[in-house]
């Protein structure tokens, strides 16, 4: 009897050696071991060879990628949670299914958040900075380096989904009161539990944070939420963190009000035209205004490995035949 052939996955980055160890063992996998993003007519050959793709957040897969007309794919098993990068509309009119992997990276994330909540009041990194770099010390004053107390303050989260729930449990226990926009209120359950407070109008909670928390999607509908007129509401002593999607921030407009000391400050882990980052930044960066992390708020070993398995087990669930666990439908969006 002959041996029935393998489904030909292709990864596009490099995974966790026990991730792509085991897809080796379960599929015929292509994998990326140079880790180099792969570059557009790389991607159209996998569509028109693979029967599943394995991409990331620095893939774009657009329409014009899945409308190819040799295109064999049949399963976009994506290895991440946002999936903004993947055109999900047209994967679903040509009948490709598309996966994500949910619920893995809210606690990292959340962890991330919460130290850039940190970092930039308190000058973290300008004080971290100092010694290793050479500066003079002087010693103890009561008047160096002073920062901003976070007890007491006002953390306004947008987007209080599993990760800016877990934000706001982890702020409440430095004692930060929480307010949240979303597009509906929480559970009545989960507001008590957080103390947390709902603004329907997100330009009423911006003009009265004194932290903003960038946790939501991005999406057609959030870009540029905080756009260059919301970003002017916000207080000159308030301080923005965003470690969810770079574009949904008017970074432009961002740069140029911390810049004018109309914003305090910013601790941002992700970027509007990534991984380019602007120059302006960088200056800002220099002068203690801003931190700046290269987009590793989910950067943990354990949940890269939670994030492959995840995409293992949708596509094992797909190729026999049932329904995968994290199917994600346009609906969903």
């Amino acid at each position: 009897m002959p041996v029935k052939k393998k489904p030909l996955v292709v990864v596009t980055r490099k995974l966790p050696d026990s991730i792509e160890t085991r897809m080796r063992e379960l599929f015929d996998t292509k994998l990326n071991l140079d880790d180099v993003p792969m570059t557009a007519d790389q991607l159209a050959e996998a569509v028109r060879t693979a029967d599943v793709l394995v991409p990331t957040v620095t893939d774009q897969i657009t329409d014009d990628l899945l409308q190819q007309p040799d295109c064999k794919l049949k399963l976009i098993a994506h290895f991440g949670n946002g999936i903004d990068n993947i055109n999900v509309a047209a994967a679903h009119a040509r009948g490709i299914t598309v996966t994500n992997t949910p619920k893995v990276l809210t606690e990292d994330t959340a962890d991330m958040t919460m130290a850039l909540i940190l970092a930039v009041p308190r000058r973290l990194i300008e004080g971290a900075s100092l010694l290793p770099g050479g500066q003079d010390w002087p010693g103890w004053s009561p008047t160096w380096m002073l920062g901003r107390r976070l007890g007491g303050k006002r953390l306004g989260i947008i987007g209080m989904g599993r990760i800016g729930q877990a934000v706001a449990r982890r702020a409440r226990t430095f004692g930060l009161q929480i307010h949240y926009h979303n597009r509906k209120p929480v559970a009545p359950k989960i507001a008590d539990e957080l103390g947390a407070t709902y603004w329907d109008s997100l330009d009423q909670m911006l003009a009265r944070m004194d932290i903003i928390s960038v946790n939501c999607p991005h999406t057609p509908a959030t870009f540029h939420l905080l756009s260059a007129r919301r970003l002017k509401l916000i207080r000159k002593d308030a301080y923005v963190v965003n470690t969810a999607r770079g574009e949904v921030i008017d970074e432009e407009t961002l740069i140029k009000l911390i810049e004018a000391g109309d914003i305090a400050g910013a601790g941002l882990d992700v970027y509007e035209h990534e991984p380019l980052v602007s120059p302006k930044l960088i200056r800002l960066a220099q002068q203690g205004k801003v931190v700046l992390l290269p987009h590793m708020g989910s950067a943990t070993i354990e949940g890269r490995v939670e994030m492959g398995e995840k995409v293992i087990i949708n596509i094992r669930t797909f190729l026999d035949n049932h329904k995968p666990p994290d199917r994600v439908l346009p609906n969903m969006l």
